[in-house]
């Protein structure tokens, strides 16, 4: 989900400030659920990014130039930023993207056609992407991401759209089952041209406790 800022032509990553009486993880969840309108989702703090260089000069000039700050703003944006990166998963077509008093736009965007981003908003999406990738060793996915009840190609489409690569169907079934998390109901999927693929569930007791501890084996 991007924003695309007013009177400009770079796009960025959606966010706020944390305020003086918030903690930072509540921060974020505020921030959630303002953007999104949706509590309780997967929300993952994956990196802290506050290199020296990161503030440009030239962009906040922009900013003002283009009337998307006020200019009376100018000595408080000069100040360093740091950003900490989120991870929040979610079911894409459950959220109306909205704007906020800064942007005109705010859409869904493909990673594989980013525009323009501002600053290292670039950088925070690469690295977002690639922490989630590592966390699919060690965790489930996939709750917030699919509807109550799917089939194991659904599941399986969507780790090879995280991971960026196809994955074997009889090798990622078996693990997927070998876990646990994961309930086959007595229904099946109709309609389509292909043999019809059993639903399931997650069993949220036990997809709870593997989120705390981890997968027995990594996947």
């Amino acid at each position: 989900m991007l924003l695309k800022m007013k009177n400009m032509d770079q796009w960025s990553l959606p966010g706020g400030f944390v305020k003086k009486e918030e903690a930072v993880d509540q921060a974020a969840r505020r921030v959630l659920q303002e953007r999104t309108g949706l509590k309780d989702i997967y929300l993952d703090q994956f990196r802290l990014f506050g290199d020296l260089d990161r503030n440009d000069s030239k962009h906040l000039k922009k900013l003002i130039r283009d009337n998307v700050i006020a200019p009376e703003l100018e000595d408080w944006f000069r100040q360093r930023f740091v950003t900490v990166g989120y991870v929040a998963l979610v079911e894409f077509s459950r959220v109306i993207p909205s704007t906020d008093e800064l942007s005109d736009k705010c859409e869904w965007i493909s990673l594989e056609s980013l525009p323009p981003l501002i600053l290292d908003h670039k950088k925070i999406i690469n690295e977002g992407l690639t922490n989630l990738q590592k966390k699919l060793r060690f965790r489930p996915l996939g709750k917030n991401l699919l509807p109550e009840k799917f089939t194991m190609p659904e599941l399986r489409t969507l780790y090879e759209t995280i991971l960026g690569e196809q994955l074997d169907r009889r090798n990622f079934q078996r693990k997927m089952l070998s876990f646990g998390i994961l309930n086959r109901l007595d229904e099946q999927r109709t309609g389509g041209a292909h043999r019809a693929p059993y639903l399931y569930t997650f069993d949220q007791e036990k997809y709870a406790q593997t989120m705390d501890q981890g997968f027995n084996t990594l996947w």
